[in-house]
């Protein structure tokens, strides 16, 4: 038998398999709402077998987006766009996730075959903001959140989560890496605010403790909240493993049903040494400490590796991004590999090995 192809319940919704569709930003929306290629592109995903697809980052607010091609949820037009998507992915066996953000200071920015960097306000771009008026690389500074809009905060994510529910999506997971608004918050690199959302690990968290409290409060009880968090920031004094690993805990206090653990993306200074199943590590340990399920990301391409990670315990799950990219079928193919069964499309029944 073989883990990676054993469905996997959480809270009253069940995937059919451990292999995932991670969050891939497709700059490609017009005003937040997503189009025909999502459609394709997400819906080739779940025909392709994968248990659950989530969407890309989805922008709470539209000053959250990365970029102005990005997807947003924060009207209710947005909300039925994504309807026909999700039916489609459900029908075909898997489960819908959206991945809720706000970008902080690293949003405003072109889409990556645009030359990345900030689009100035005359060009379109916003002001951004931030936990502390601190700008990445050489992009401008972000205004500072004051105490009373963060105050307010979480429910822009609660009115997300609504709308998202109304979408037809089963999972939602909250955006806490990759040096985005809420991981802003909980590095010491990007926060050196002194009043009670900054400072010690219990003020740099509170931010995020409060969106998952705002997000859990509207989210079915049967339904699943995850969170994805980088474990560390990959530079001396920022954010640790040991640090993560006590925000796993309280994740967990707070409702969080998994932690999807991946890594870096709030420093250019960060240095990273890249091999295969580099963060899966990571994963394990906040396994271990939270005591929450959690799902694995990072260079995870062959099926034997992603079947030894889950059935070694290593994680519960496992992401995949670019390889799911370069072959939507690999889900198939891995079960081909594996000895496992696995869905195929009545229309695909004569491709089948």
């Amino acid at each position: 038998m073989s883990s990676l192809f054993e469905p996997l319940t959480v809270r009253g919704t069940t995937f059919r398999n451990r292999v995932w569709v991670s969050p891939m930003c497709q700059y490609s929306s017009v005003d937040g709402r997503p189009s025909d290629w999502h459609l394709v592109h997400l819906g080739s995903f779940a025909r392709g077998g994968a248990g659950l697809v989530m969407s890309e980052a989805t922008a709470v607010v539209p000053e959250g987006r990365i970029s102005p091609q990005d997807a947003g949820i924060w009207n209710d037009e947005q909300a039925a766009d994504y309807r026909r998507i999700t039916d489609f992915i459900r029908s075909q066996g898997a489960v819908p996730g959206i991945q809720l953000a706000h970008a902080g200071r690293k949003a405003s920015t072109r889409a990556p075959w645009l030359g990345r960097g900030y689009v100035p306000v005359s060009e379109g771009g916003w002001q951004t903001v931030g936990a502390s008026p601190l700008g990445y690389a050489d992009w401008p500074a972000p205004r500072e959140l004051t105490a009373e809009e963060l105050v307010a905060h979480p429910g822009a994510w609660a009115d997300a989560a609504r709308r998202s529910l109304q979408a037809g999506f089963e999972v939602a997971e909250i955006h806490a890496a990759h040096g985005y608004l809420l991981h802003q918050f909980l590095s010491p690199l990007t926060n050196r605010r002194t009043d009670a959302w900054g400072g010690d690990l219990a003020g740099r968290s509170r931010l995020l403790l409060a969106v998952v409290d705002a997000v859990r409060e509207v989210w079915p009880d049967d339904k699943p909240v995850f969170v994805r968090i980088s474990a560390t920031d990959w530079v001396e004094g920022g954010l640790g493993l040991d640090e993560t690993a006590q925000v796993a805990r309280m994740l967990a206090e707070h409702g969080a049903d998994l932690v999807d653990v991946s890594s870096g993306g709030n420093s250019p200074d960060q240095r990273i040494t890249l091999e295969p199943g580099y963060q899966v590590p990571f994963a394990t340990r906040i396994r271990e400490a939270s005591g929450l399920p959690v799902a694995a990301v990072g260079l995870i391409t062959e099926p034997q590796q992603a079947e030894k990670i889950v059935s070694d315990g290593e994680a519960d799950a496992v992401f995949l991004a670019r390889e799911l990219l370069r072959d939507p079928h690999w889900t198939q193919r891995a079960a081909e590999a594996l000895g496992a069964d696995t869905y195929w499309p009545d229309q695909y029944l004569r491709a089948r090995p």
